[in-house]
C-alpha cells in the first residue's frame, strides 16, 4: 500500500507483514524541513513493515532522505544524504496519574503512543528523520569561519595545548 506521506493508518487495517511505502510531497519536505529546522529536504522516502504484537503496533523499515543542512560556523549549505533503519513501536497512551514521575528505559526512547484508532506512521516518521541528521553540520570553510570568530580548535583548546605551551616556555629559559 501507498500512502501520503503524513498519513494515519487506522489500527483495524494494519496487517501483519504489510509494507506501506511512504513518499514526501514536495509540500511535505518543505513543512518537515521547517519543523526540524533544516534549509531543505529535496527527497524524503520511506517503507515500514507492520506487525502486531498484542496491543503494541511494530513498524520496521528504512528511512531515505536528501537534506541540506546550515553549516554551525558558516551558515554555508551542507548536503547530506540519511540512509537509517528504524524500528518504532506504537503503543497505547498509558493511563498514569498527573504529576508522577516516569521512568523510560532504552526498549521505550523508539516508542510512540496512539489513540487506539490510528496510528500517525508520516509524522513517526518524520520524527525519525529528525533525530538521524547531523546535530552540528560543517561546510568545507568551517574551520576558517570559526577562526575569524576566534574560536580556538580542539588543538588550540584541549588539555594538551596547555602542556605544549608549557614546553615551549620552558625550552625558550
Amino acid at each position: 500500500m501507498s500512502e501520503d506521506f503524513s498519513c494515519r493508518v487506522p489500527i483495524d487495517r494494519v496487517r501483519d507483514g504489510e509494507r506501506i511505502d511512504l513518499v514526501a510531497s514536495d509540500a511535505d519536505c518543505s513543512r518537515i524541513a521547517r519543523q526540524i529546522d533544516l534549509i531543505s529536504i529535496g527527497r524524503l522516502e520511506a517503507h515500514a513493515v507492520m506487525e502486531h504484537r498484542g496491543a503494541v503496533i511494530v513498524a520496521r523499515g528504512r528511512i531515505k532522505a536528501a537534506i541540506e543542512q546550515a553549516c554551525v560556523a558558516s551558515g554555508e549549505p551542507v548536503p547530506a544524504f540519511i540512509d537509517e533503519a528504524f524500528e518504532i513501536r506504537f503503543q497505547p497512551e498509558p493511563t498514569r496519574v498527573p504529576d508522577e514521575e516516569v521512568e523510560l528505559s532504552g526498549d521505550d526512547l523508539d516508542t510512540v503512543f496512539h489513540d487506539g484508532q490510528g496510528i500517525e506512521l508520516g509524522a513517526a516518521i518524520a520524527d525519525t528523520l529528525a533525530v538521524s541528521v547531523e546535530p552540528y553540520p560543517r561546510s568545507a570553510n568551517a574551520a576558517e569561519a570559526l577562526q575569524q570568530a576566534g574560536v580556538l580548535s580542539e588543538e588550540q583548546a584541549g588539555p594538551f595545548a596547555a602542556l605544549a605551551a608549557l614546553k615551549g616556555k620552558l625550552g625558550e629559559e
